[in-house]
């Protein structure tokens, strides 16, 4: 699945952070199974774009096309179903339910999205994350970047072409970033799937095909 970004620019952004910018208001075509980068300091949009990508918000002008489909004409329906079988999401705040035991927070998203997995997937990504422990426990009383491993593994766990990620290793330490990019280079490497990830500076956790300034 093909994604575009043609001319996109958030509406309350200025003339200076259109030119400094790789992104804003340029023309760009990403390809499904691209590992995409970007790399965004503080107030550059970073989770405005995701947001854009996942249809959450429309505050922009330009456009944003995926496989030649303009989502601004996309009903709700649309959406619906796009997310469910083509893109899958980490935020930046996680939008966990913080009095869901950590296991209903994944199961929740397999009850509402068909999971591409049946069994003890969860159970195997969350050894594989060091999180076990935590599954049967309410989320809002996990440390945050326990939050964090089941947000992605949750992400991870329905079918998607793309994988948009919003700052997902801001709490952990290398070990635990290893691990987690392991398992997202394997699941994304078996759909064939792309990911965009932003963050605030370069790191080498994936082997990214492109790498862009916001």
């Amino acid at each position: 699945m093909q994604l575009q970004l043609q001319q996109l620019l958030p509406v309350y952004f200025d003339e200076s952070q259109r030119s400094t910018s790789e992104v804003w208001q340029k023309d760009l075509t990403f390809n499904k199974g691209e590992y995409v980068k970007i790399v965004a300091p503080s107030g550059s949009g970073k989770s405005s774009l995701m947001h854009f990508l996942y249809g959450l918000r429309y505050e922009y002008n330009g456009n944003i096309v995926y496989n030649n489909n303009d989502v601004r004409k996309y009903t709700a329906e649309d959406w619906a179903s796009y997310r469910k079988d083509h893109v899958s999401i980490v935020f930046q705040d996680l939008r966990l339910f913080p009095n869901l035991t950590a296991r209903e927070n994944i199961e929740l998203k397999r009850v509402l999205q068909k999971p591409i997995y049946e069994g003890n997937v969860i159970d195997a990504m969350s050894e594989r994350l060091g999180v076990t422990h935590i599954l049967e426990q309410r989320a809002g009383l996990c440390s945050y970047g326990e939050q964090q491993r089941i947000a992605v593994i949750r992400s991870l766990v329905q079918p998607f072409d793309w994988l948009l990620m919003d700052e997902p290793f801001s709490h952990l330490d290398h070990e635990n970033i290893e691990k987690a990019a392991a398992l997202i280079t394997e699941e994304c490497s078996k759909r064939n799937a792309g990911f965009l990830l932003t963050d605030l500076e370069e790191d080498n956790h994936f082997n990214y095909t492109r790498k862009l300034n916001l």
